[in-house]
């Protein structure tokens, strides 16, 4: 019984390496068209997810990502997007009926390094986001117009198509992190902000950088049992975006719920559901604000799946998963897709139990 007990603890410290893939890695990745300045944030929804707050095993870590997203809206997220790069005027934009797609394949760099000295009695951990990747906004329009002549009113219209595509790295994201556990009780606190180097133009449909930096908070909770492999995660943030210096706008302040629930049916095998809730909690601002308030939403859930494979020394992580928008307002809507592969140290293995000595006396 002690010896069964022992190696469902390891396996249970195995499954802690799957916050790795999202806490390891911050939920900020520039995003083809999402929400803010022309649709686009600092925070992207659905980084965080299962073990998000579980302990992580002390050492350096990398995790490589793919992110797939396919999005797609009209009416004033288009026409945002047309006034930011100053293809049309407000005015002539209230003519105009649009519609955006958008398609981004990006990949990640995230080395890491986990303290094994406490910290405030948690545990510290220091990560940095190098993305990369290929961005492809397009814009189909229809613009009406009407000319008042005398008595009469001559009306028309003209169609036209625009599309752009960026390949290139985007912004630096650091992240600092600290996390406590207590029994099946697992807490963190984060912060992170965006350093603006990378690819980005204010004339272009498609970007791969923000343009300007912005501050990020919050705090995560996981229930994780090891006996029963039961496991369910919440992470909670707000970002403070700065003013973007190349057309003085402002995005508002967004708040941002990820969750995850999920169950290891093995010791090495994960199933479960994921979601996020993204909500702009202020108005955008600046003298370059040329749209208004522009107040975003995006409610969505998905599927995930996770495998464990034991290395030696080092452990590996793979999981999958996949989200479907709803209840999109003034954000485009649609679907998209993380793989993630964590490499990090493996889990320590408990002493074996050893059996008293008895003692013999004459």
């Amino acid at each position: 019984m002690v010896k069964k007990r022992a190696y469902r603890w390891s396996a249970s410290c195995s499954a802690y390496l799957a916050a790795g893939v999202v806490a390891a890695a911050l939920a900020v990745v520039p995003q083809s068209a999402s929400a803010d300045e022309g649709g686009v944030s600092f925070w992207v929804p659905g980084f965080f997810g299962s073990l998000a707050a579980a302990p992580l095993q002390p050492g350096f870590a990398m995790t490589s990502m793919y992110y797939h997203t396919s999005v797609s809206a009209s009416a004033s997220v288009a026409r945002a997007r047309e006034i930011e790069v100053r293809r049309l005027t407000a005015t002539i934009a209230a003519n105009v009926s649009a519609d955006l797609d958008a398609n981004a394949d990006l990949g990640f760099f995230i080395p890491s390094y986990t303290f094994e000295p406490k910290v405030l009695g948690g545990q510290l951990t220091f990560s940095l986001l190098v993305p990369y990747g290929r961005n492809h906004v397009s814009v189909d329009a229809t613009l009406n117009a009407a000319l008042l002549v005398g008595p009469f009113v001559l009306t028309g219209s003209r169609h036209y198509s625009i599309s752009d595509a960026t390949t290139g790295f985007g912004d630096l994201i650091p992240q600092a992190s600290l996390r406590w556990n207590a029994g099946v009780n697992n807490y963190m606190i984060y912060a992170t902000g965006d350093i603006p180097t990378g690819d980005y133009d204010p004339t272009r449909l498609a970007n791969i950088g923000l343009g300007h930096g912005a501050l990020d908070g919050g705090f995560g909770y996981t229930y994780f049992n090891p006996q029963t492999g039961n496991e369910l995660s919440a992470v909670a943030g707000f970002t403070y975006n700065y003013e973007n210096p190349d057309t003085n706008y402002q995005n508002g302040t967004d708040f941002h719920l990820d969750w995850g629930t999920s169950k290891f049916l093995t010791k090495q095998f994960q199933i479960g559901l994921v979601g996020y809730l993204y909500d702009q909690v202020s108005c955008d601002s600046g003298t370059g604000d040329r749209v208004g308030c522009f107040e975003s939403r995006v409610t969505s859930v998905g599927a995930q799946l996770g495998y464990i494979v034991p290395m030696g020394a080092v452990q590996a992580y793979f999981n999958l998963k996949a989200y479907k928008e709803f209840e999109s307002e003034h954000r485009p809507e649609g679907w998209n897709v993380w793989l993630t592969l964590n490499l990090s140290p493996a889990a320590s293995t408990p002493p074996p139990a050893t059996t008293p000595r008895h003692m013999y006396t004459k």
